[in-house]
């Protein structure tokens, strides 16, 4: 069968459309498809489905609103399964075959990274929606989350302030433990603090009685926790079974919040303080508003926590720039995002242009007997995002192994 040049032509011009670099999204003249992407499925899963659940919500609310430049959003939702290689190929997917104007996704710093190249390489963009570790920064990606001068430092403040000078390191080994610990040692070093121990489990680790021995016989001021995902439900439980308590031995976590804390079970963690710059307890009209959606939605006895509403933000902040820049070409909403301000659940959220992370507000907790958590200090106002710590003469020099 022969076949006529015009279809000839007709094919590779399609073959070629297909094989583009999916940079711009394709959508219906009355939808924009967004992509969510998180573990929906092992050790990660106690964390980022209601992180998924909480950008639902907001792609809903904006839908009620009458949308984004007058068009509904739509969400590809992907499963990231806890493992990084498969973050990275859901990422090419959604952004090549799926056509999406964003990404909304990722928790573990292992999963960021391996997303990372491949929006730099397609010019997509990815909204971030967790705390990290700092020391990076990529024009495609906007950090919803805390970097370290509004969690880790904070939460060394509070304990240096609180009298606890002799900490043991405990963490999941992967990037964001090891790098977090990196930037302790060296806030340790400069405030007269002294590091006990350092020790790291494989993510979805569960028998942590040697380790347990290990940070008991130490004897500590405190433990500074980066544990992920549901290895924390080991960690806590074997740690009450040893006879340590919140009083004697604070655990203080920046990867722990009130869906963890379900997770682990109160009678095992209350009492022990946190690092993040929001809690459901958090008092500002736009929280209650959010608290209130968001167990209408998804149920009564539900909670609400940091990373959850850091991605909630991360869709109405694109919104935002979208609207700004009219129009959703990635060129057109970076340029469109700097200084975006929005009063959030958790307060003044700004978007930082040098950098692309936010402006946020560092505040302490201490889980209580309900679950809940109480803060106990606040930074006062936002705080100016320093990834790479340039702010700290003792930082110096971290960030060149990165």
């Amino acid at each position: 069968m022969r076949i006529s040049r015009p279809i000839v032509a007709a094919l590779l011009a399609l073959a070629l459309a297909a094989c583009g670099s999916g940079a711009e999204p394709a959508a219906s003249s009355s939808e924009i498809k967004v992509g969510l992407l998180h573990s929906l499925s092992g050790t990660m899963a106690i964390s980022e489905v209601t992180v998924r659940d909480a950008e639902l919500l907001a792609i809903e609310e904006i839908n009620k609103a009458g949308g984004v430049l007058g068009k509904k959003l739509v969400p590809v939702v992907e499963d990231g399964a806890s493992d990084w290689p498969t973050f990275a190929e859901k990422a090419t997917k959604l952004i090549r075959q799926d056509k999406v104007a964003t990404v909304f996704g990722g928790w573990t710093s292992a999963s960021r990274k391996a997303m990372l190249p491949v929006f730099e390489r397609y010019k997509a963009l990815l909204w971030y929606p967790v705390q990290y570790e700092g020391l990076e920064s990529s024009p495609y990606i906007f950090y919803t989350g805390a970097t370290t001068n509004q969690q880790i430092i904070p939460g060394l403040d509070y304990l240096k302030e609180q009298g606890k000078k002799k900490l043991f390191l405990v963490g999941s080994d992967y990037v964001f433990p090891r790098t977090a610990n990196k930037i302790i040692k060296a806030y340790a070093a400069a405030n007269g603090m002294e590091i006990l121990g350092e020790e790291y489990t494989p993510l979805g680790h569960t028998e942590y009685s040697t380790l347990v021995n290990k940070v008991v016989q130490a004897k500590p001021d405190a433990v500074f926790n980066t544990l992920n995902g549901d290895s924390n439900v080991a960690f806590f439980k074997q740690l009450k079974s040893a006879g340590a308590t919140a009083e004697a031995m604070p655990v203080l976590s920046v990867s722990i919040a009130e869906e963890e804390v379900t997770g682990i079970g109160v009678d095992n963690i209350a009492g022990h303080p946190v690092a993040w710059n929001y809690y459901q307890t958090t008092e500002t009209p736009a929280n209650e508003a959010f608290v209130k959606a968001y167990k209408a939605k998804y149920g009564a006895n539900k909670v609400t926590s940091d990373p959850m509403e850091a991605g909630y933000n991360a869709v109405y902040l694109w919104a935002e720039a979208v609207k700004k820049a009219g129009s959703t070409d990635v060129a057109a909403v970076k340029k469109a995002a700097p200084g975006i301000a929005l009063e959030r659940p958790e307060g003044l959220v700004i978007i930082d242009g040098e950098n692309q992370h936010m402006y946020k507000t560092a505040r302490i907790g201490i889980i209580q007997p309900d679950g809940l958590i109480k803060q106990v200090w606040d930074s006062g106002k936002p705080i100016k995002p320093d990834p790479y710590l340039k702010g700290y003469p003792w930082a110096a020099g971290l960030a060149a192994g990165q």
